[in-house]
């Protein structure tokens, strides 16, 4: 069987970026609407640096334990394909926008993802992240690939600590659907690095034609 591991660049702010991503190969972008991380860009410039997308590239807005009239400001701005959900969000919560979600689950130690899985069946996936006390994404930490079940029921989305370097091996260990890169890609924290996103998505691209070939 023929397969393609997704990506997604997170954390682009600003339209250069987005396009060499999009010409690269990537998937998928993400947009932060989390007001203390180094990566937050307000909806009225995400939509300039989306509106530069080409056609088929979706669009990821990340939201942290946001209320429900701030998610729905941000979607009036702009329209999102999908949403991500890096909080404490419950299901009943993720699902009342009328968009597609994805749900994050922190990797810390004693994790059920089966239950996870069962609660929020009606995600698109779960994207599994590094868990570091107080900060809810972008730590550019790895976790354990091998406390993943093999016979997990959903899409999965492999997050936490992934560079170029490091891809290859992530994606022949897991088999993701997706692999979601933000500290990976940049110059210092914040800043993407056009080379590095580059690099990344042909990383990925290489390891697919081994595996999949």
């Amino acid at each position: 069987m023929t397969q393609r591991t997704r990506v997604k660049i997170c954390g682009i702010r600003e339209p250069a970026h987005a396009r060499i991503a999009a010409e690269a190969g990537a998937d998928a972008i993400g947009f932060v609407f989390y007001g203390p991380s180094p990566r937050y860009v307000e909806a009225r410039h995400a939509k300039t640096v989306a509106d530069v997308l080409p056609p088929y590239i979706a669009k990821v807005g990340l939201f942290v334990n946001e209320p429900a009239a701030s998610i729905a400001a941000v979607l009036k701005e702009i329209d999102l394909d999908l949403l991500q959900f890096q909080g404490d969000e419950p299901p009943e919560f993720c699902a009342r926008f009328g968009k597609p979600f994805v749900r994050a689950v922190r990797m810390e130690p004693g994790v059920d993802l089966l239950e996870y899985a069962d609660r929020f069946s009606a995600a698109r996936a779960l994207l599994l992240d590094a868990h570091v006390p107080g900060l809810p994404g972008g730590t550019g930490r790895t976790f354990d690939w091998a406390a993943i079940p093999s016979d997990f029921p959903l899409p999965l989305i492999l997050s936490g600590g992934l560079d170029a370097a490091n891809v290859g091996e992530a994606v022949r260990a897991v088999r993701p659907w997706a692999v979601d890169v933000s500290s990976g890609v940049e110059s210092s924290r914040g800043v993407k690095d056009p080379g590095k996103i580059v690099e990344f998505i042909r990383s990925v691209r290489r390891e697919d034609a081994g595996l999949y070939a």
